[in-house]
Order: structure tokens, then C-alpha cells, then sequence
């Protein structure tokens, strides 16, 4: 079967060919150029825009699409030339209504002729890459009104004076100055920019040039940021009123420029009214309005945060050096803690909380709290008084305040294994006399610094809270073994004997002293001697050693002819008041060979004794308020006080004395080489092979957490591990250290 082959259909134009009139062309554009003039003239309601519609279609479809075009284009242009001189001729402010009232005219008109001739814009205009007509009208007006040689200059002058006069203070037309920025724009991106915005800005640029300089020499900076402020709302809402949304932030860049940027370094640094002094003076909202104008330039709030720090390092720096304030080191930790405060809330309420400028202020407050070495010892001070009388009556929310703040400062230190060493001698004193406000709060503390630090850092102080717990059911069983045997407290009490309360502390936990040494009188040893029979009884492998320079003591005695009070001492104190039932007046060197006291610890309780006024039981011969081996010491008859109980607290500088600061160094010192050791250790053994100066980057690295370890005692710690075949030397680099297994 075979297949038919597929033939192609064509439609082709009907071929005959329709004569029209020559002059048919010439009549029908007199007709619509006869209707273009009526529309212009207003006279477009006697006209029939259908037949209008109809003339200009024929004309495009009988191929004098051209002639319509260009017919079109002289018509406007030369209307439009009328137009330019009527503008021209107004006077003063009529000018701009004048060039207003046409632009309006000229947009209606170019409506109607755009319907007439709507087929010419979907064909012709289309075929042969036209401008069409509503564009043809906009680009003509452009060329013959708007940027015709003495409309062009006498515009731009125009609305910059308005521009000018509005800033001034005087009250000009927006609705106008609106209309004809807008047809500036509605001609297009190029006409607005290069007719109008460019040179406004460059007139925006003078004027606030001048005017910056002005206001610098005539205000103060507070003064001068408020009139920058205005300045800038002023142009912002200018944009709003009557400019392109899009000049907004070309304005804005130049007020910023001219008026801050040009400025900053001068402005903050004013006398007596620059970024200090509002930082001194708590100037909030001032210091919010230079925040927010200095934001806008690139380098402006570098600028406020390189001159805040360095005003605060030096206000540091001279507060935790000056000799004055270390007198008193709960006073020295409230100044810094008041610093932070009032820096804080100037960041929170100043600087919309920026993190930047958080981060600057901890690195400042970190730089000049280490630089004072006593900075651990204070804050451990600062503690210890708020934990023993400063937080008594106070809600658990502003104890949890308080905490946070002396964590605060904990986490600036460098030297966090400092103050673990004081905290926990002071911790111990708490503990051990029961003047700790709340064990809540104790244990609140230890809950932060364990947090901060790791189990390592807390685990002893948490052992001295497990001792004191141990310790009360040991008396309870204690005191229950004297009770069967007939010799029970209340019994001794009764009977005028002495009781005792035991503490018994773990040696690795608590500061104790190896050296501490004291006579107990015979009373009180007999007693120690049954508490020691019966713990060792009760625990195998113990060794007790009495540390009498941590006990207390409740003594009553007796004045004159019947003045009685009970006396709260400590054991120190005891030893030596218990001395005076045997004689009224005992010199130095016999009561320092009575009890054996250190020297050091005898005077200052016999200072405590003698020498504090309300507190002195004795009397000191000659009377003055140190002691010399020379003193004679006499009960003080004639003592009085309104109290019952009279607590004689020990004569202790609140800070240690040098030779105990060179102590307490020393045992930080050594308790630091096994941890660098520790770390040298743990490095080598993942990374087997490593050169000087990398093992110093990460034992830095990692210690910097308790403390910062001095790369001299890095070296000297490598050269032990050596020495004890941890790590060896590489034979050929002589810098590069290897682990031996």
C-alpha cells in the first residue's frame, strides 16, 4: 500500500491592490494634528476621540505609521516651545507654579494623545524600536522645558535656595517642592540625579561643613550631638516630604560625614564635656545619642570604645594601685564591683547592651584587677565578710546578686588558684568558729566556682563541709560514751568542769598548721586524752594532731567583788587568761614559757587582751599599744562591760603580713608544678613529638583556666621530666622534646 504524499498549505494576502487618495495621508494628519493643538489648548471636549482613534489607525495600517510619528514629534516639540517661554517669563515665586501648572497640563494632554494613539504604540512604535508615545512626551518635555538653557539653571537654583531657606527656619511649599521633584523623577533616575540630587548634596555638604564648624566653637558636646541629632531628622524627614526615597541615605551619609565623621576624635575628647566626662557623670542619654550618631560612621564606635577603655584601665589601674584603698580590701572589692555596675548599666542603658563593648569592658577589668597581686586575697576578703556578718537579714535573691558579682570578678583573674588558697583558709575560720551567715549560701558559692572551675577546684573545699558533718555525729557518739560512763557534758557542766567540742578535719583538706603548738592547761588535756582514747577506738590507722590555733573557748570569770561575765576567747587566749587563777601579775617571758605560744601568736593575743578598749581583762604595764618581750601583764580588776558575754576576737591584720604573703606564694608556687607537669605530661602523650615553643603555647593554654603559668617554671618543669625519663631531648634539634613510653 503506498502513501500518499503530504502536501504544505500556504496563506498568502489577498494580491489586489486597493488605490488610495494621495492626499489622503496630508487631510487625515491635518485632522489629528488639528486635535493635538485642541487637546493642549483645553478644547478636547468637542472632540470625537473614536474617530480620532480610527483616522490614526488607518494611518498606521496603510503603512504612513512614519509620518504620524515624526508629525507627532514636531507638533509636541514645537507646542512645547511655547510652553518653555511662558515658564520662562514667570517671575519670582511663580516660576515654580508656573513650570507646576504646565507639567500638570502636559501630563493630561499626553494621556489623551497616548489613547489616540494607542495602535501606532502597539505596532509601529514596536516594529521599528520607537519610543513610545507617554515616553516620547517625557523625554521632550525633559529636553525643551526642564533642561532648556534658562529653565535648567533658574530651577536648580530655585529649589536649592527653597531647600536652603527650609534649613534656615523658614517655612517654604512642600506640596510644590513635591510636584516638581517628582517630575524630575517621573522623567527619570538620570534627570533627578545629575538635575537636581548631585548638586544638592554638594550644597548639603557646604552648608553643614560650615555649619559643623560653627557649632563646634560655639557648643559643648552634649549641645553639639543634639543639634547632629536634629540635623539629621531634619533630612530624613525632608526625603519623606518631598525627595526620592533613595536620597535618604546619600543625604543621610553626608550630614553623617560632615557633622561626625569629620569630628569624632574632637568631640570625644572635649574638656569637661567629651566622652569622659559623661562617663563620669553618668550622662546616660547623652552617651545613647553619641552611641547611635557615632554608629553611623564606619569607625565611630571604635572611637567611643578605644577612648572608653583607656579612660577606664587608667581609672582602674589607679584604683587597685593607690596605697590608700588597700588599707581596706572589702572597701577596694565594692569599688569594683560599683566600677562594673556603673559600667554595665551605661552599656545597657548607652550602648543597647553592644557585645562589643562588653567584651572590651571585661578586658579592661581584667587587665588592671591582675595587676594587683592582691587581688585574689581581697576578693577572698570581700567574701569572707559578706559570709560572716555583711549578708545577715538579707533575702536569698540579693545573696544569689551578691555571688554572682564576686564570680564576676573571679573569672577576671588570673591567678584563680590564689584565691582558691585564701578562700579556703577563710572558708576553714567560718566553718570552724560557726560565724558563716548560711551553709546555703556557702555551698551556694562552691556550686559557682565548681561550675566555673571543674570538680578539681572544689573538691577539697567540699571536704571540709563533709569534715564538719563527720565531726557532729563524732561528739554526738563522744558525748554519749562520757553520758554512760557518768562523765556526760551536762554533768562536767554542772559541776564546773570543762567540756569540749571537737572538730576533726582532714588533714589534705583544710589549711592546717604543722607547727602550731600550745601547753593545754591540765583540765582541758585531760579531755583531749579521752576524745583521742575514744576516736581512735572508733577509726584504725588515724593520726590526731591538735591544732590549737584554730580552737575557741567560752571562760567565766569573775571582776572586782561580783562582776561576772562569760568570756569567748580563743584556745590561744585561753591558755593565757587561765594563767592569771594561779597569780595577778605575770610578765611576757613567763607567760611565753607557760604556754609555749609562738611568739608571733602571743602578741597578738596578748595585744587583744590588754590593748583593745571594752575588750581589756588585762592590764598592760607600760601601757602602750604593741608588746615587747619587756611587758608586764596584770589582771584587770576593774573591768567592765554591759554585756553578759564579752567576745575578745584575736588582734589579726585583715591582710597577711609579708612574710605570710611570701608563705602562702611559695605553697601556690609548689602546688603549681605537679599541674604544669601534669599538662606537659597529657600533651606529649597525644602528640608524642613537640618543639619548645608549641609545649609552652598549650600548657599556657591549658592551665589558663586556674592560672597563667610563667614560661620560665614551664622550662624548668620540662627539664625535671627529663631528668626523670618522662621526656627526652631529640639528639639532632636540641628545641624539640620527645615522649618516652
Amino acid at each position: 500500500m503506498s502513501q500518499q504524499k503530504k502536501k504544505n498549505f500556504k496563506i498568502e494576502p489577498f494580491k489586489h491592490k486597493v488605490e488610495m487618495d494621495p492626499k489622503y495621508a496630508e487631510k487625515t494628519w491635518k485632522l489629528l494634528e488639528d486635535a493635538i493643538h485642541e487637546i493642549y489648548n483645553h478644547n478636547a471636549s468637542g472632540l470625537s476621540f473614536e474617530e480620532l482613534y480610527r483616522n490614526a489607525y488607518n494611518m498606521v495600517l496603510h503603512k504612513y505609521g512614519e509620518k504620524l510619528y515624526s508629525g507627532l514629534v514636531n507638533t509636541m516639540t514645537q507646542h512645547l516651545r511655547g510652553i518653555a517661554k511662558v515658564v520662562e517669563s514667570a517671575q519670582g515665586g511663580l516660576f515654580l507654579e508656573e513650570l507646576n501648572s504646565k507639567w500638570l497640563e502636559h501630563n493630561k494632554s499626553l494621556q489623551m494623545i497616548r489613547d489616540i494613539l494607542m495602535y501606532m504604540d502597539r505596532t509601529y512604535v514596536t516594529n521599528f524600536n520607537k519610543t513610545p508615545v507617554h515616553e516620547l512626551g517625557l523625554n521632550l518635555w525633559r529636553d525643551n522645558i526642564v533642561r532648556s538653557p534658562k529653565i535648567r539653571d533658574r530651577l536648580l537654583d530655585t529649589l536649592l535656595d527653597l531647600v536652603h531657606r527650609e534649613r534656615t527656619g523658614e517655612v517654604i511649599n512642600r506640596g510644590l517642592m513635591r510636584n516638581i521633584t517628582k517630575m524630575l523623577m517621573d522623567l527619570g533616575p538620570i534627570v533627578y540625579q545629575e538635575d537636581f540630587e548631585k548638586p544638592f548634596l554638594e550644597a548639603a555638604a557646604d552648608f553643614y561643613r560650615l555649619e559643623s564648624q560653627q557649632f563646634i566653637e560655639t557648643s559643648d558636646c552634649a549641645d553639639y550631638l543634639k543639634k547632629a541629632e536634629r540635623r539629621l531628622n531634619e533630612e530624613i524627614e525632608r526625603v519623606t516630604h518631598y525627595l526620592d526615597p533613595r536620597s535618604e541615605t546619600k543625604i543621610t551619609a553626608v550630614v553623617e560625614r560632615e557633622m561626625i565623621g569629620n569630628h569624632m576624635k574632637l568631640l570625644v575628647e572635649m574638656e569637661n564635656s567629651g566622652l569622659v566626662s559623661m562617663l563620669v557623670d553618668d550622662k546616660y542619654d547623652d552617651l545613647a545619642r553619641m552611641y547611635n550618631l557615632f554608629r553611623r560612621v564606619s569607625t565611630g564606635l571604635q572611637t567611643i570604645r578605644e577612648l572608653m577603655i583607656n579612660h577606664l584601665r587608667e581609672t582602674g589601674r589607679q584604683l587597685v594601685m593607690d596605697p590608700e584603698r588597700l588599707k581596706d580590701p572589702v572597701e577596694f572589692v565594692q569599688r569594683l564591683l560599683d566600677e562594673k555596675d556603673k559600667y554595665d548599666k551605661i552599656i545597657n542603658l548607652s550602648f543597647s547592651n553592644d557585645k562589643t563593648f562588653q567584651n572590651a569592658l571585661n578586658s579592661a577589668f581584667e587587665y588592671f584587677i591582675n595587676l594587683n597581686v592582691r587581688s585574689p586575697e581581697f576578693i577572698s576578703l570581700f567574701v569572707d565578710d559578706k559570709l560572716r556578718k555583711g549578708l545577715k537579714g538579707v533575702s536569698e535573691e540579693d545573696v544569689e546578686t551578691v555571688l554572682d558579682k564576686v564570680m564576676m570578678l573571679f573569672r577576671y583573674l588570673q591567678e584563680k588558684d590564689v584565691f582558691e588558697k585564701y578562700y579556703k583558709q577563710h572558708l576553714a575560720k567560718r566553718l570552724l568558729s560557726g560565724r558563716t551567715v548560711s551553709d546555703d549560701a556557702e555551698r551556694s558559692l562552691i556550686v559557682k566556682l565548681k561550675t566555673e572551675c571543674g570538680y578539681q577546684f572544689t573538691s577539697k573545699l567540699e571536704g571540709m563541709f563533709t569534715d564538719m558533718k563527720t565531726s557532729r555525729d563524732t561528739m554526738q557518739g563522744f558525748n554519749s560514751m562520757l553520758a554512760t560512763s557518768g562523765e556526760s557534758s551536762d554533768a562536767r557542766a554542772s559541776a564546773e568542769g570543762p567540756t569540749i567540742a571537737v572538730q576533726v578535719l582532714t588533714t589534705g583538706s583544710w589549711p592546717t598548721q604543722s607547727g602550731a603548738r600550745c601547753n593545754l592547761p591540765t583540765e582541758i588535756l585531760t579531755m583531749c586524752d579521752k576524745f583521742k582514747a575514744y576516736y581512735l577506738s572508733t577509726h584504725t590507722g588515724r593520726r590526731l594532731t591538735w591544732q590549737t590555733n584554730m580552737g575557741t573557748a567560752d571562760l567565766k570569770a569573775t571582776f572586782g567583788a561580783n562582776n561576772k561575765h562569760e568570756l569567748n576567747v580563743s584556745t590561744y587566749q585561753m591558755c593565757i587568761l587561765l594563767l592569771f587563777n594561779m597569780a595577778d601579775r605575770l610578765n611576757y617571758r613567763e607567760i611565753e614559757q607557760a604556754t609555749d605560744i609562738p611568739s608571733q601568736d602571743l602578741k597578738r593575743n596578748l595585744q587583744s587582751l590588754a590593748c583593745v578598749k571594752g575588750k581589756n581583762v588585762l592590764r598592760k604595764e607600760p601601757m602602750s599599744k604593741d608588746i615587747s618581750e619587756d611587758d608586764v601583764f596584770i589582771f584587770n580588776d576593774k573591768f567592765q562591760s554591759k554585756f553578759y558575754k564579752v567576745k575578745i576576737s584575736t588582734v589579726v591584720a585583715q591582710k597577711e603580713s609579708e612574710p605570710e604573703k611570701q608563705e602562702t606564694r611559695q605553697k601556690v608556687e609548689e602546688d603549681r608544678k605537679p599541674q604544669i607537669e601534669a599538662a606537659i605530661v597529657r600533651i606529649m602523650k597525644s602528640r608524642r613529638v613537640l618543639d619548645h615553643n608549641n609545649i609552652i603555647s598549650e600548657v599556657t593554654k591549658q592551665l589558663q583556666a586556674r592560672f597563667l603559668p610563667n614560661p620560665a617554671v614551664i622550662k624548668k618543669r620540662i627539664e625535671s621530666l627529663i631528668e626523670r625519663e618522662f621526656l627526652e631531648r631529640d639528639r639532632v634539634d636540641r628545641k624539640l622534646y620527645r615522649y618516652l613510653a
